[in-house]
């Protein structure tokens, strides 16, 4: 009831909005209809349609505790020692190979791509390992180098609907590849894409392994908060993609993870008015989680959603974004995915049990001013009422969760390259303060990242 109440809100301010400034055009209904053409009748065939190309990152990010220390490393004797800090370096450098599908009704294409990273900081106690940051040895001695294959799939198309089989990088509410490090992960399983209508596409797919952003081999899928580390050998998902307005998409999924859960995502995004006097953005996303099969996560009910509302005039944009879960343990996802969609999941997910948390922000967007590709942002938010005490599963460590809080503030900018031979380069830097109450389990501390990507092509 809370979800739909918001989501009135929201129209309700997206109706006054129309009064002020809007578009009429950007309301238009699309009507279902299928696809005029096709992807495979314009195939170009296996080696004319080929590419490489590629990325090279350098990733740099050095972490510091506020207040009792928050990592360990190993010394030469094998002992286990605090620290306060922690400083991670490293170039990531992908080089993939896609074949262009064959013609005829049914095209064939193969895709492949090399993972290398070089670790830069190798210093153990500089980089505090194990950790998801830098591949160590079981010793905490990071690996200088290391490389993997991310990537090596097989696809089939027909039309305008592709299935995938092998490994492969998705991008699903719940089963999403995440690429916040050096090296992004990847899936292993099977993956069906139709786009045969204009405004409509449906996903289907299954995968049994993950290949991690900072391990080589591939692993069982698991739980981001666990505290048990139970794995299971399947996720699953489906799901469709439909955009009934021009100015209104909405998607709607849902994943079973054999053993754990089955999770529903309904998800919203609506855009009212022109940025150049006055725009309105809402957002809405919203997961529903219950336990399944043998229940290795324990008992789980959770509704978890975010409400968000973004006005931009010109170079600026003004956000405001509600998130709050309803349930007695966190609301969770699969380790080394993305499968969080929700506004407030930053540094933090902000995703405590029965937690409620209110981020505001601000982007400034430089283009208008004679800088395009320069972006500056800068955000406060604020969780409160997390509260574990009446979770009587084991799953989860939160019973100490009593009234706890904590607030995150950060600044950063971004640019890319608009034109050159370093076109769509783009170079990010952060700035994080995180600071929680004794029991939050984010802990206290402040983070500097820097990270910068190349592209490049070769074929």
């Amino acid at each position: 009831m809370r979800v739909f109440t918001l989501t009135a809100l929201a129209l309700s301010i997206s109706a006054f909005s129309t009064v002020a400034q809007a578009d009429p055009q950007s309301q238009a209904f699309i009507p279902l209809t299928l696809k005029a053409s096709s992807e495979q009748a314009q195939a170009s065939g296996f080696i004319d349609g080929q590419s490489l190309s590629g990325t090279t990152r350098n990733w740099y990010a050095r972490e510091r505790a506020a207040r009792a220390p928050l990592w360990r490393y190993y010394k030469s004797d094998g002992t286990r020692h605090p620290t306060h800090s922690r400083e991670n370096w490293l170039q990531g450098t992908i080089l993939n190979y896609s074949s262009g599908f064959t013609q005829g009704t049914v095209g064939i294409a193969v895709e492949a791509a090399a993972y290398n990273a070089i670790a830069l900081q190798q210093n153990r106690q500089a980089v505090a390992g194990p950790n998801n940051r830098t591949l160590t040895h079981s010793d905490g001695d990071p690996i200088g180098q290391w490389s993997k294959l991310g990537l090596g799939n097989i696809k089939a198309r027909v039309s305008n609907t592709t299935l995938t089989l092998g490994r492969q990088s998705v991008d699903t509410p719940m089963i999403a590849y995440i690429g916040n490090r050096a090296l992004p992960s990847s899936f292993q399983g099977a993956f069906l894409h139709s786009a045969e209508f204009d405004n409509l596409s449906f996903d289907l797919g299954t995968f049994d392994r993950v290949s991690p952003r900072t391990e080589q081999s591939l692993s069982k899928f698991r739980s981001e908060y666990s505290a048990t580390g139970v794995e299971t050998d399947r996720a699953s998902t489906a799901g469709i993609n439909y955009q009934p307005f021009r100015s209104l998409s909405t998607s709607l999924y849902a994943t079973q993870v054999d053993d754990f859960w089955n999770q529903y995502y309904f998800g919203a995004n609506h855009v009212l008015g022109d940025s150049a006097v006055l725009s309105l953005s809402t957002g809405l996303n919203y997961y529903k989680t219950v336990d399944a099969g043998s229940q290795k996560m324990g008992k789980i009910d959770n509704d978890t959603y975010s409400l968000s509302l973004d006005l931009t005039h010109q170079a600026h944009t003004l956000g405001a974004s509600w998130q709050q879960v309803n349930g007695n343990e966190y609301f969770d996802y699969l380790h080394e995915t993305n499968g969080i969609y929700l506004a407030n999941s930053l540094l933090s997910d902000f995703n405590g049990p029965n937690e409620k948390s209110l981020k505001i922000s601000y982007v400034l967007n430089m283009a208008p001013y004679g800088v395009p590709g320069l972006k500056f942002n800068l955000y406060n938010a604020r969780g409160w009422g997390i509260d574990g005490t009446h979770y009587r599963g084991t799953a989860y460590d939160v019973n100490g969760l009593n009234g706890e809080t904590h607030y995150e503030w950060g600044i950063g900018t971004s640019y890319a390259v608009q034109s050159g031979p370093l076109k769509d380069t783009s170079v990010r830097a952060t700035y994080t303060t995180h600071r929680a109450s004794k029991a939050q389990g984010d802990g206290s501390l402040d983070e500097f990242r820097v990270v910068t990507t190349i592209p490049f092509n070769i074929l």
